[in-house]
């Protein structure tokens, strides 16, 4: 299948978010698709896939114009997309989700036998091992990603497009899923990788564009451009230093945490410190129990005992808003169903966590919360129409700068950040990762955690590896490496 898409153009309202894009996708080439968040790469997807109707220009597959209806038709076809937020329904089990929609019948009833026999087969190329019959809700980010990327197998897959699909990702499942991109190719499949990691993009692409701005940069062979070629079309301008240089000093231990027990087994007798002005990363493989600890820290899960302190006084964390109440900010993982309420618009979302600050005599002060939202808006230059744009209709990074004003916003005397830079361009890391830096040089304390070890590398102070739910050991940001940092997560030792 080749599709060729002509002088596309897209509006919404009086905002043109795409001018005259032209791309051609080949059968069997992997073609990757790069620019900042808001550049407009999934809203081009989405006319090729038929969410949106497009204001102007063509679409040819094989030579004739076409267009479909929505997603499902064009699924139909054999143009698959999998979205970076995962469309999911968290309260029906594995199977229910993958057939969602396009259920096998006999006799006029469901055919689970069917059903199950090409799950398991979908799940056999993927070489993943998840029980069918389990509510995808009480899986973990990365079950749930591998599980949109098998319903796309069960589909008479011709053209598939991938947005960020191994931000949620194990290593182990990260090469798992190279594995069956090649194997897709070999098989003509024609692949739309839409990523921000350049490795991925050198290692797995035939063709790169770049799109800024709603426009088409450049496209050429991936193998005729290089990292700072790319960078400086999707920005418009060089990053020299992709980690920027912390020079501001560490303070005195500002927060605690001690003996902290999983109620649900998830970690065991988790102690550690973070002082003001200092980055505390935590890394460890997927399922260590780097995020559980976190939200027990914050009060989303009660654990089963442990102890915590703010400037050397316990406090105790019931619940979130107890968490908040004493300054704790949390920028989940999951930021579609816990860090946005994507209905809303940007100031509501923004605005949340300290509503009490913009009421006066009872009366709720709209204009300086739009005057607190826009300075938030500029601060971190999340790309918008203002602050009453619908959170929901912004790309996923804007939407991941949202959730981090809105924590910004709160004047944090503690910020826990998890995976605060994911599906986020290279522009825009950069910009968090100053971000994180103002903060900490005003003595605010910062826990990261993520699993991209270049950035755990590039920005912490210091290091606590997790190892199967307990602390394997700690390093100084100056004496680590890639190397200490996974020996320590895959040994414990």
């Amino acid at each position: 299948m080749k599709i060729e898409l002509k002088n596309i153009s897209k509006a919404f309202g009086v905002n043109q978010v795409l001018k005259d894009i032209s791309l051609t996708v080949n059968s069997g080439e992997v073609h990757a698709l790069m620019g900042e968040n808001g550049a407009g790469k999934s809203t081009l997807m989405n006319i090729l896939t038929g969410l949106f109707p497009a204001s102007g220009g063509k679409i040819f597959i094989d030579g004739e114009e076409r267009t479909f209806q929505n997603p499902r038709e064009a699924e139909l076809f054999g143009i698959s997309f999998i979205h970076q937020e995962m469309n999911s329904w968290p309260e029906l089990t594995v199977m229910e989700n993958l057939f969602l929609g396009r259920e096998i019948k006999k006799n006029g009833l469901l055919n689970n036998k069917e059903m199950r026999k090409q799950s398991r087969a979908a799940f056999n190329e993927l070489g993943v091992n998840i029980p069918l019959n389990v509510e995808i809700g009480t899986l973990s980010v990365g079950q749930q990603q591998m599980i949109e990327i098998a319903k796309s197998f069960l589909s008479n897959l011709q053209i598939l497009i991938m947005d960020e699909p191994t931000s949620a990702l194990t290593e182990r499942e990260t090469s798992k899923l190279f594995e069956v991109i090649q194997h897709l190719k070999k098989r003509g499949v024609g692949i739309i990788y839409i990523s921000h990691r350049m490795e991925e993009i050198f290692k797995l692409s035939d063709v790169v564009t770049v799109m800024r701005d709603g426009k088409v940069i450049d496209t050429k062979p991936t193998k005729d451009t290089n990292v700072n070629e790319l960078v400086k079309k999707m920005v418009g301008r060089e990053i020299t230093d992709y980690y920027p240089h912390k020079n501001t000093p560490v303070g005195d231990v500002t927060f605690e945490v001690s003996h902290l027990e999983s109620a649900t087994n998830k970690f065991h007798d988790i102690s550690f410190s973070v002082k003001s002005g200092e980055i505390l990363a935590f890394s460890g493989l997927m399922g260590s129990g780097r995020t559980e600890v976190m939200r027990a820290v914050f009060g989303i899960d009660k654990p089963k005992s442990g102890v915590i302190k703010l400037h050397g006084k316990p406090i105790r964390i019931r619940k979130p808003l107890d968490a908040i109440r004493h300054g704790i900010g949390f920028l989940t993982e999951n930021r579609k169903d816990e860090g946005l309420i994507l209905d809303f618009s940007i100031r509501e979302n923004v605005t949340l966590p300290s509503t009490r600050n913009f009421v006066k005599n009872l009366f709720f002060n709209t204009k300086m919360a739009m005057l607190f939202v826009r300075d938030l808006i500029q601060r971190l230059t999340i790309r918008s129409t203002g602050t009453e744009q619908i959170v929901g209709n912004l790309s996923g990074g804007n939407q991941q700068k949202v959730v981090l004003a809105k924590w910004v916003g709160i004047s944090p005397k503690v910020l826990i950040l998890d995976e605060p830079t994911r599906g986020v361009d290279v522009g825009s890391k950069r910009e968090i990762y100053e971000l994180m830096n103002e903060l900490a040089g005003k003595g605010v304390p910062i826990i990261m955690v993520s699993s991209d070890l270049p950035e755990v590398l590039g920005v912490s102070d210091r290091i606590i590896v997790m190892h199967e739910g307990r602390i394997a050991g700690e390093i100084l940001g100056k004496d680590a490496n890639q190397e200490k940092i996974m020996q320590l997560a895959t040994l414990g030792e």
